[in-house]
């Protein structure tokens, strides 16, 4: 058989990346499945390979409960990173009629997954890897016999994404009319039971008419009982068919309001921290919450007013079959209504975009003076905070009262032509009954109420189709503003795409320049240095000198910089980002815990350790002993905002997450600020411990926890001054010599202070 050398390439080649395949107790069955795991995942991950993409199987997530991965699971990771996949079952026969020269992903039933490579339908049968064999083993010929015996069916077809992935599709009226239409099959029954429904319709108001033209004037009361009988039935239908018609609309609603939800918090998390860094979170916040407004739209009066249409297409031949005049009259008063809610357009646009705005800056303060609010407490400015919130209150109300008014005139205006469609057009068909010579009026006294009832069932949608074009314009501000956050560039490509290389921790920066946004001085100007893997770093400089930047650059926070930045020889922007990050263990000065136990918390990047590995991660961040003393140990639940820990158990449980995934490299910025002496001397006894095989990036301003640092870097205004060990700085750079002098004024000769004594930066009045 010929093999495209592409695919036998593939076929030939190992999977080896990632962790090795886990052993439960040593059981023979457990470890079986372990590795039928490893290899299901190998093969997706060798598949997408194949399209261009590389997959770290750390990033797989599945369902809790799944002993092995389901292919919906399988199927959710490879759209996550941004190739199209879909499960499907299929015969050995289909199998040759797969239109693509892409590799299939075959599920076994054992748990594990094989590769087919090619098929050969002369000789019946089809090149698979195995991806239990050995590095290099040939892939092997196999036929429908061999194959069904641990094949069931089901495969993955994976190929690369045509166009722009939806995820990354701008969020508009187009983007949420695709999503409507994904429904498809809901829709079509929908449509379905709502012609239907529609058709049914017509039979009540004509056995009004039956019943008023014939049985009252021939006194027939076998008649009256076939029309009871036919409307009981008819209601009894219609009944069934409309909770149908509601089931299905509910199922279609909550597809819709499940996607909206994921798209939405997906793309969130997809935004650079640049953008919430400038962005108030109160106006992030609801800008974002427009999205409920527009899922009700959706789901509420869209959907409505979608199935009014099919009413109206059904009824409105028969209004004009019973009475041409009186369907005119009906038709031309809801064409007027929507002339009227056309008019008022401008005005309402105008006042809604106001009061959009003011409940912006309203829901800003607000969640400002709740995650404030300790601050406000502490300086008693609840009187300042309650004048700025009124001053909003005042903004909001009068923007909705506007809004109102105007939403009040419009409904006044159309008051009339709505009573005349409801009780005008009975007046008139009457007159034209009794103005009329007998059988000229066109319409008998029966036909006339028949008219009203089928009247006032095409007049609501007309009028509701008016009503809606004041929805859309409210619905259009609220896509507006939340496309003005989901629509901003995201990390989404820097995530999927670029290199994975097994970090040893040697950092390079080069001639590296970099300002932030917005601002024309530069945080970094031609920084240059090196240091190989395994070093302890130490950063100092005066505030705003660029030690932070330099660890936001490292973490690929900011990214549009000039010059050449290195990890172990490799462009950090070439490095697939999700990698970088995971790759590093950051702890920052002011450290957020999730809602939680502390298990939890300190496998967050990892949740699928073991308590085992979490006491080791605490015992070495200091954090073992205060952990024991709490009351449930390491299921204590942390509350928000982590009010039942102190400072410094926070921070030791942040020194604990970050050590949680044995990063190669760590960045502790400010980590220790936090901690009092006796926990920042515990936690500074284990740095060397902690920095045992690993990049250590320490920024502080207590140049004493620094000492033991291998080499540390001393910046001014953005530039890289000098670096080297304590003592070569002591002796030759200045500006080092002048910050150890002015934190260590009070000891004689400059040595190194005790252990547990610490003087605070804030004590300096350099740092005042």
């Amino acid at each position: 058989m010929n093999v495209d050398p592409g695919l036998r390439s593939l076929a030939m080649r190992p999977v080896t990346d990632g962790p090795p395949s886990p052993t439960v107790g040593g059981a023979a069955s457990e470890r079986t499945l372990a590795e039928a795991v490893q290899t299901r995942l190998n093969a997706v991950v060798a598949v997408a390979h194949f399209h261009g993409v590389e997959l770290d199987r750390r990033d797989f997530r599945g369902t809790v409960g799944e002993p092995v991965p389901s292919p919906a699971s399988l199927v959710t990771w490879l759209r996550q990173s941004g190739l199209w996949a879909k499960a499907t079952r299929l015969s050995w026969r289909q199998l040759f009629r797969v239109q693509s020269n892409a590799p299939l992903v075959l599920l076994s039933r054992d748990g594990s997954a094989t590769l087919l490579i090619e098929r050969d339908a002369a000789r019946q049968v089809v090149l698979i890897r195995d991806m239990r064999a050995p590095a290099g083993a040939t892939p092997m010929p196999v036929d429908e016999l061999r194959l069904c015996q641990v094949w069931n069916g089901d495969v993955l077809l994976v190929r690369r994404t045509r166009g722009a992935a939806e995820e990354e599709q701008p969020f508009s009226f187009a983007w949420l009319a695709r999503l409507v239409l994904k429904e498809r099959r809901a829709l079509r029954e929908v449509i379905a039971a709502s012609l239907t429904l529609s058709i049914l319709t017509l039979l009540p108001p004509f056995l009004v008419m039956a019943a008023i033209d014939r049985v009252l004037t021939h006194q027939s009361v076998s008649t009256l009982a076939m029309v009871a009988i036919i409307l009981t039935l008819t209601i009894a239908y219609e009944t069934l068919l409309g909770y149908a018609r509601g089931e299905i609309v509910q199922v279609m609603s909550t597809r819709l309001d499940a996607r909206l939800g994921l798209h939405v918090f997906n793309r969130l998390l997809a935004l650079p921290i640049e953008f919430f860094e400038r962005s108030p979170t109160g106006e992030t916040t609801h800008k974002v919450s427009q999205i409920y407004k527009i899922r009700e739209f959706l789901t509420g009066k869209l959907v409505s007013t979608f199935l009014d249409v099919f009413t109206l297409v059904v009824l409105l031949p028969f209004l004009f079959w019973m009475s041409a005049t009186l369907a005119w009259m009906v038709l031309v008063a809801s064409l007027l209504i929507m002339l009227v809610v056309v008019a008022f357009l401008p005005a309402i646009r105008q006042v809604w975009a106001r009061l959009i705005a003011a409940e912006t800056q309203r829901g800003a303060v607000l969640i400002e003076t709740v995650h404030g609010m300790r601050t406000i407490k502490s300086l008693a400015i609840e009187d300042v905070r309650k004048q700025e919130w009124d001053q909003q209150v005042a903004d909001a109300g009068q923007a909705r009262l506007d809004a109102g008014r105007i939403a009040n005139l419009a409904q006044t205006a159309v008051t009339p032509l709505e009573r005349f469609i409801s009780q005008g057009i009975l007046l008139l068909g009457a007159y034209l009954i009794i103005s009329s010579p007998p059988g000229t009026a066109g319409i008998t006294a029966g036909g006339l109420i028949a008219f009203m009832m089928l009247g006032g069932r095409v007049a609501s949608p007309l009028i509701g189709f008016a009503k809606m074009i004041q929805d859309i314009e409210e619905v259009r501000t609220s896509v507006s503003l939340v496309s003005d956050v989901l629509n901003q560039p995201t990390e989404t490509a820097a995530m999927r795409n670029g290199l994975r290389p097994n970090f040893a921790g040697a950092i390079s920066f080069h001639d590296v320049s970099f300002s932030y946004p917005g601002s024309k001085a530069q945080a970094l100007s031609g920084v240059s240095f090196e240091v190989p893997a395994g070093t302890m770093l130490g950063l100092v400089g005066r505030s705003g000198s660029g030690k932070s930047t330099i660890t936001r650059l490292l973490q690929g926070i900011n990214r549009e910089y000039s010059g050449y930045l290195k990890i172990d020889g490799a462009d950090l922007r070439e490095i697939n980002l999700t990698h970088l990050r995971r790759s590093f263990g950051v702890v920052l000065q002011d450290n957020f815990l999730f809602r939680g136990t502390v298990r939890d918390n300190i496998i967050a990047g990892r949740p699928g350790l073991t308590i085992e590995d979490v006491v080791r991660s605490a015992r070495l961040a200091g954090a073992e002993e205060f952990i024991e003393r709490l009351p449930r140990g390491y299921e204590t639940w942390i509350e928000e905002g982590s009010a039942n820990l102190s400072g410094g158990q926070r921070q030791r449980l942040a020194i604990a997450r970050a050590l949680i995934n044995d990063p190669r490299i760590m960045i502790l910025d400010e980590a220790t600020s936090a901690l009092d002496p006796e926990s920042e001397a515990l936690v500074n006894a284990n740095l060397v411990r902690i920095g045992k095989g690993r990049t250590m990036v320490i920024v502080s301003h207590r140049l004493s926890s620094l000492v033991d640092c291998d080499q540390i870097l001393v910046m001014d205004k953005g530039a890289a001054v000098d670096i080297g060990p304590h003592r070569e700085l002591l002796e030759r750079c200045a500006i080092y010599r002048q910050l150890w002098a002015q934190q260590h004024r009070h000891m004689e000769g400059g040595g190194r202070p005790p252990p547990l004594k610490t003087v605070h930066a804030s004590e300096s009045p350099l740092w005042q």
